[in-house]
């Protein structure tokens, strides 16, 4: 979907959240030459099949992929920020946004063809060292939103946010696969030890009732240090708990943690106030010909009927004031459910195997930082290999959320393909 044009609110803007440096604007004939490119989208059974049996000519092809298709989307959201009023992307945040998505643009386009081990040895350390440097794009956008959200109509900010951030998704994806690929090159005695279990970045067999259980176990922990003298729900499972499917392990921790996270603090705050002990959360797990769904159900209140409306959105919502405090707090964010657990938090038994960041690697933050976004990155999550998240309260009494995975990993990822101003 490509991005309404913002220019006709230029006028109504005000001078909040501004910053007397405005970002430096460069010459666009460069840019303008790889918008005109198409992203290539790709699905996890591409990705699986293409990496199975890893010779050199499969490394080099998917290195060269790579430098083609980074900069490439990479462009077409430069433009995206190029087309928003000029208050807007003048904000220091937003300007940070710009000036990292802009140096990585400018940092991969001149990239020659990978042609050898070594070079693409060179490429990966440039990989590496951008996926690091744009920890901080989730924070950084997240605060120019809230800051920014008198200066646009709110649908059109949120729609601007989700395509950033699923391209986003888009680019650590094929980069993060490729450098498992890298590294599997590299040791080919343990390359064919992990194909059972993962190729590159993908999960062959994401098992319903462990990734519940992990997730489970993490959300109880974090909850015990948010209430240490309160009891903690017990977490429910039942239905097709064998279910087994591909995917991008760290984007189903993300989201299944993110809702037992919230069933669990619903809950607890409502057995609180009426001082009686916590009610089960309860998941269900039904797997289909092509789809696996979880229903996630508690009896944690529901959602106040105020709240509602805004629960998908970036740059409206209560407390935006308190939201903005805590996400100053955190500099960098990878999106991860391990991201707010410490490492006692995790066993051996509970840890499922990453090939991402190592827990020690990633940025933490506290888990009583409520910072807003949980809910709409979930989403974006869901969404990006054609699933879907939808939640539905009753206030009053508690909330079904339901989570629905391609089983078969033969969707490709759901991008932004063209940038907005290609419209105008």
């Amino acid at each position: 979907m490509s991005l309404p044009s913002c220019r006709p609110f230029l006028k109504n803007i005000t001078t909040k959240a501004l910053t007397t440096a405005a970002p430096a604007w460069r010459p666009t004939i460069v840019l303008d030459e790889w918008v005109q490119k198409e992203a290539r989208p790709i699905s996890l059974k591409q990705l699986t099949f293409f990496a199975r049996n890893l010779n050199l000519d499969k490394l080099l092809t998917s290195a060269e992929y790579l430098r083609k298709e980074i900069p490439t989307r990479l462009a077409h959201r430069l433009r995206d920020l190029q087309s928003l009023p000029y208050a807007v992307v003048s904000n220091r945040h937003i300007s940070h946004v710009y000036e990292l998505y802009y140096s990585a643009f400018e940092d991969f386009r001149k990239v020659q063809p990978i042609k050898t081990v070594a070079q693409n040895d060179v490429y990966c350390e440039l990989v590496r060292s951008k996926l690091n440097d744009h920890l901080t794009i989730i924070p950084s956008l997240a605060m120019g939103v809230l800051e920014c959200r008198d200066m646009m109509p709110a649908e059109i900010i949120d729609e601007f946010v989700y395509t950033l951030l699923r391209s986003r998704i888009s680019r650590r994806v094929i980069a993060e696969h490729h450098l498992a690929l890298t590294q599997s090159f590299g040791n080919p005695s343990s390359q064919q030890q992990s194909e059972d279990e993962f190729i590159g970045q993908v999960f062959l067999k994401c098992n319903a009732e462990r990734v519940l259980k992990t997730c489970g176990f993490l959300a109880q922990s974090l909850a015990k240090k948010s209430y240490p003298n309160a009891v903690v729900p017990e977490i429910q499972l039942e239905g097709h708990l064998n279910a087994t499917f591909p995917y991008i392990l760290s984007h189903l921790e993300y989201v299944i943690g993110e809702l037992l996270r919230n069933s669990v603090a619903a809950v607890m705050d409502s057995a609180e106030q009426q001082g009686k002990p916590p009610s089960p959360i309860k998941v269900l797990v039904c797997e289909a010909p092509q789809h696996v769904i979880f229903r996630f159900s508690d009896q944690g209140g529901g959602i106040p009927r105020d709240i509602m409306p805004y629960l998908w959105s970036f740059s409206k919502g209560p407390r935006p004031e308190a939201r903005l405090q805590n996400l100053q707090k955190v500099p960098r964010l990878a999106a991860t459910m391990l991201e707010v657990a410490s490492k006692s938090d995790v066993t051996a038994e509970h840890l499922i195997p990453q090939t991402g960041q190592g827990l020690g690697s990633l940025a933490q933050r506290s888990p009583d930082s409520k910072l807003g976004i949980g809910l709409p990155m979930s989403r974006i999550y869901a969404e990006y290999w054609a699933g879907a998240l939808n939640v539905h309260g009753l206030e009053g009494y508690g909330t079904d959320q339901f989570l629905h995975i391609s089983k078969l990993g033969n969707k490709n990822e759901q991008l932004s393909t063209r940038a907005s101003m290609d419209q105008l």
